[in-house]
C-alpha cells in the first residue's frame, strides 16, 4: 500500500490515474512533466511543492491545498479553483496556460501571476488585493465585485475593467493600459 505522506520526492513523467493522489499530502516535493488531467484532487495537501510543465486541464481541484506553492509552465485550461481550501494557503503562477480557468469569490491576496496567458479567465468577488499580473495576457478575463486594491497590472495587457464595478484604489497600470479601463465610455484615446 502507498505511503499517505509524501516527502522530499522528485516525481517525473508520471501519468496519475483518477484515484491514484486522493487524500495524499506531499511536502517539499518537485513534480516535472506529471499529467494529472484524470485526478480527483479530494482531499489533498500540497506544501512548499513546485510543478514544472505538468498538465491540469479540466482537473477537478475539489478540496485541495495549496501551501507555498509554485507552478511553472502548466496547463491549467478550464480547471475551476473555486473549491479549493482557503485555509492557510499560497500558490502561484509563472508561464503558464490558465485560459478558462474560475477563482471565483476566492481571497488571492499577494499573488503572483507572471508570464501568463489568462484569456476569459474569472475573479468575479474575487480578493486580488496587492496581486502582481506581470506581462499576462487577460483578454475578457471578468473582474466584476473584485477587490483590486494595490494590484499590479503595470506590463499585461488586453484587460478590460469597469472602475466602477471594483475597488482600484491604488492599482498601478501603465499609459496604455488605461484603454482597458475608459473602454466602457467608448472613447478614442490617442
Amino acid at each position: 500500500m502507498a505511503s499517505d505522506y509524501i516527502f522530499n520526492e522528485e516525481i517525473e513523467h508520471i501519468v496519475f490515474e483518477e484515484s491514484g493522489i486522493r487524500y495524499k499530502e506531499y511536502e517539499n516535493c518537485i513534480f516535472k512533466k506529471c499529467d494529472f488531467s484524470a485526478c480527483d484532487f479530494s482531499g489533498v495537501v500540497f506544501v512548499e511543492c513546485t510543478f514544472y510543465e505538468c498538465n491540469f486541464k479540466e482537473t477537478k481541484i475539489n478540496y485541495v491545498s495549496l501551501r507555498d506553492v509554485q507552478f511553472v509552465g502548466c496547463n491549467f485550461t478550464a480547471v475551476n479553483f473555486a473549491m479549493t481550501d482557503q485555509v492557510i494557503y499560497n500558490f502561484n503562477f509563472t508561464d503558464c496556460l490558465l485560459d478558462y480557468a474560475q477563482f471565483y469569490a476566492l481571497k488571492l491576496k499577494k499573488m503572483q501571476f507572471i508570464n501568463c496567458s489568462m484569456v476569459s479567465v474569472d475573479f468575479m468577488g474575487s480578493d486580488l488585493t496587492e496581486v502582481l499580473f506581470d506581462h499576462c495576457n487577460l483578454r475578457r478575463a471578468v473582474f466584476i465585485d473584485t477587490n483590486l486594491e494595490k494590484a499590479d497590472f503595470y506590463s499585461s495587457y488586453d484587460f478590460v475593467l469597469d472602475p466602477e464595478k471594483n475597488k482600484l484604489k491604488k492599482a498601478i497600470f501603465s499609459t496604455e493600459g488605461l484603454k482597458g479601463l475608459l473602454s466602457k465610455y467608448d472613447l478614442v484615446i490617442k
